[in-house]
């Protein structure tokens, strides 16, 4: 029993944090293994891209000074890769950071918050941390029930989350339905486009969503360098809304949220095409790979638009995850998002892709 627990709000001592993926040194010092391949974090397998490295380098001298609290720079670069006012974007730390700002800036105990069974992790804690009660709405084929969510908005909801592609089951929304969507709603409701897995889309798919906050007021789309911009580890996303709701977000965001070796990397990795074609490319291939193992061991997934895939079993998948552990293959359970029959492997390597293709195959054989 936490001594000070009385002390918190109430949200926050029910909460049960985020977990986050196994790190491959923990489980590397745990069973003295050689070798691990962690697919368990959506992480970009190809490494620092050169120009990212470049950038990061020429930055060092200037640590001893504060980061530029504005990120004029790299918000100049988002509004000339993407089109947007520089009075439209909010850099968060990570995207999830800008998620929270939403949260904080908007709600209230007072307010409902809506979000999609089989969802991010993230849209509850967020919810239970404000003291907000959360309306999860069941799922439609392991994606979004637009319909659905759209009859649960009632007078106290404040926010709606939406993954488009959504995160842990790589769903994606059709753009017409989810425009539609967010002109329906209210205009006191502030909807969350979370778009983390953008660049993984199939180009004839994806949403021209960034132009959408100039007609939607209360619409504000969520990316980040994360993922295929391959800086995960550096934190860093930004957001694109009105102008009226970048200046509230930005009231509530901390000057120095972003550091100086994010705010470079970020730079240089948007201007890094010839990296982001390649994560792509392994991307396709990989997704490939897998689904093709997964067709020859006989298993079921769900057709993926990120850069992991859910495959299911007949049986709770956590003992399947447990004996990849000890094989020295991390993947990610997800229990928790109320799927306890699947794992959700991200892309990796050819070769780590086939490590972990091998080790599943032995499991199932119960090798």
């Amino acid at each position: 029993m936490n001594r000070f627990s009385t002390l918190a709000t109430v949200g926050v001592q029910q909460l049960v944090p985020y977990v986050p993926g196994k790190p491959a040194e923990e489980l590397q010092r745990e069973l003295n293994l050689a070798e691990v391949v962690k697919l368990a974090s959506n992480e970009n397998p190809l490494g620092t891209g050169v120009k990212v490295k470049a950038a990061i380098v020429a930055a060092l001298p200037e640590l001893t000074r504060y980061p530029d609290g504005s990120g004029f720079a790299l918000k100049a670069a988002l509004s000339t890769r993407w089109g947007v006012a520089s009075e439209q974007i909010t850099l968060g730390n990570g995207s999830s950071e800008i998620l929270e700002l939403v949260a904080r800036t908007f709600v209230t105990p007072e307010h409902e918050v809506v979000f999609s069974q089989h969802a991010f992790a993230l849209y509850p804690i967020l919810t239970q941390a404000v003291g907000a009660q959360a309306v999860t709405v069941p799922a439609r084929a392991y994606g979004h029930d637009l319909d659905a969510m759209l009859a649960s908005i009632t007078d106290k909801t404040r926010v709606v989350f939406i993954a488009n592609p959504n995160n842990p089951t790589g769903t994606l929304l059709d753009c017409d339905a989810v425009q539609a969507f967010v002109a329906a709603l209210p205009t006191n409701v502030v909807c969350v486009l979370d778009e983390a897995y953008y660049e993984f889309v199939d180009p004839a798919l994806r949403c021209e969503s960034l132009s959408w906050p100039l007609c939607y007021p209360n619409l504000i789309v969520a990316r980040t360098f994360s993922k295929a911009y391959g800086i995960a580890g550096l934190r860093i996303g930004f957001g694109v809304s009105s102008p009226e709701l970048a200046d509230l977000l930005n009231r509530v965001r901390q000057p120095f949220n972003c550091n100086t070796l994010a705010l470079v990397a970020a730079e240089a990795a948007l201007g890094d095409s010839d990296y982001l074609a390649e994560t792509l490319a392994v991307n396709h291939a990989g997704m490939a790979q897998l689904t093709a193992a997964f067709q020859s061991l006989g298993l079921r997934w769900i057709p993926s638009h990120g850069n992991f895939v859910a495959v299911e079993f007949e049986q709770a998948a956590l003992p399947i995850y447990a004996a990849l552990l000890k094989k020295g293959v991390i993947v990610r359970p997800v229990a928790n998002y109320e799927m306890p029959k699947h794992l959700r492997v991200s892309i990796g390597t050819e070769r780590e892709n086939a490590l972990f293709i091998q080790a599943l195959t032995e499991v199932l054989q119960g090798a």
